[in-house]
């Protein structure tokens, strides 16, 4: 009978991103090729909840054992081929106990941890490597503070978690960004219209202000700073009557708010397992409001918009060269803990360098972006000066 060192999980958790399957790919093949066994675990949270721990249960959509043909084979695409979902076992609604258990748990609201742990037990888990953003990653806390030996690796589109200034998935958003936003200028060029983009960014702007810095946006408003929309729309009448095609383009985070405002705008009262609301519509509200009050500031004549919400077209399909690179090094990183022994760590990138931070950053504040340093509130766009010494993606968080 072949023997291994140990039963290394994996899982991935929250939004899909690019940069998923190279990073499955990556904790795989380095430890198959040291010894271990490698277990994925289905549909994030999901599968440990589900999971009926009895030999001839068929759990096939819980977990799957790993190989490096497997591996290989999805290693290049987007999305996991794990799948995911916001399971909670801490918080999970009497609706989505399954059959097994729900004799058991009868609240409208049950903690289903001591599940979790028993199912981790009888998978003969030894380390879990959890992927995902401080939700996921919050989960992944509590089992450490229960024994669960666990090294995370950060996910997020937003590029919110604490202790890391670099998540998987950020690098795709941001050049999908650039991409669309350009492909979209010929329509509102042709129009002479103000273009409005709304891209994600729950509490942190950097996936509105990284391509407004790069050239993709004369203007971009951010979750971080209350925006006076008066002052964005005479903005924007400036840049249009600026620009050769008499148009002018401003990116919108999901999470901004007009001042004013008490609230984020979201699509519905409903909730999911961790308390978010969907947020959209504020991409609506924004172009709405600038065709409104445009012709205050253009001689009495109304500017039309194009409004776009570009939503799901920046977390699909392939990862990028960034979030083909950097899961292979968080990966291998993840390993080099595994193999030292260590547990309890949350891998990252620091300045431009590989690191690892401890595991319990991700209850520390939501990694946002530092207005003084980075966006000019006057111009409403990003502040472009102290280039020197920044790392790669300019703006970092303290932690």
């Amino acid at each position: 009978m072949a023997t291994h060192k140990g039963t290394i999980g994996i899982l991935t958790g929250g939004g899909d991103v690019p940069g998923l399957n190279p990073a499955i790919r990556a904790v795989t093949i380095r430890a198959l090729r040291e010894g271990y066994r490698v277990i994925g675990i289905r549909r994030g949270w999901a599968g440990l909840v589900d999971l009926v721990p009895d030999k001839d249960a068929d759990n096939s959509a819980n977990f799957r054992v790993l190989t490096e043909e497997l591996v290989n084979r999805a290693g290049r695409t987007g999305g996991t081929f794990l799948h995911t979902s916001r399971t909670r076992p801490s918080h999970l609604p009497k609706s989505a106990v399954p059959p097994h258990l729900q004799d058991r748990y009868t609240d409208e609201v049950n903690d289903l941890t001591p599940e979790v742990l028993k199912n981790l037990d009888w998978l003969g888990i030894d380390y879990l490597i959890p992927i995902g953003g401080d939700d996921t990653l919050s989960y992944a806390y509590r089992l450490h503070e229960e024994g669960v030996r666990c090294v995370a690796i950060p996910k997020t589109m937003d590029n919110d978690v604490p202790g890391t200034d670099y998540c998987i998935g950020f690098g795709t958003c941001v050049t999908r960004t650039i991409e669309l936003t350009h492909t979209l200028r010929t329509s509102a060029g042709s129009h002479e219209r103000f273009l409005v983009i709304e891209v994600f960014g729950r509490y942190a702007g950097f996936t509105a202000l990284l391509p407004t810095m790069a050239g993709a946006a004369d203007r971009c408003v951010i979750p971080e700073y209350e925006f006076d929309i008066e002052q964005l729309c005479e903005l924007l009448v400036y840049d249009r009557n600026r620009h050769p095609s008499n148009y002018s383009v401003v990116l919108v985070s999901e999470g901004a708010k007009i001042k004013g405002d008490r609230e984020m705008m979201f699509e519905s009262e409903e909730t999911d397992q961790f308390g978010h609301r969907k947020l959209g519509g504020i991409g609506d509200r924004v172009s709405a409001m600038l065709k409104e009050l445009s012709p205050r500031y253009n001689n009495g004549r109304r500017i039309n918009v194009v409004n776009q919400r570009l939503g799901y077209l920046v977390r699909c399909g392939d990862p990028d060269a960034m979030d083909s690179i950097v899961p292979m090094a968080f990966g291998n990183l993840a390993l080099d803990l595994v193999l030292e022994g260590t547990s309890g760590r949350l891998v990252s990138i620091r300045n431009g360098v590989y690191d690892s931070v401890p595991l319990e950053v991700v209850h520390g504040p939501h990694k946002v972006v530092d207005v003084a340093k980075y966006y000019n509130t006057e111009r409403l766009r990003p502040n472009y000066k102290t280039f020197d010494s920044k790392p790669v993606f300019i703006m970092t968080s303290d932690y």
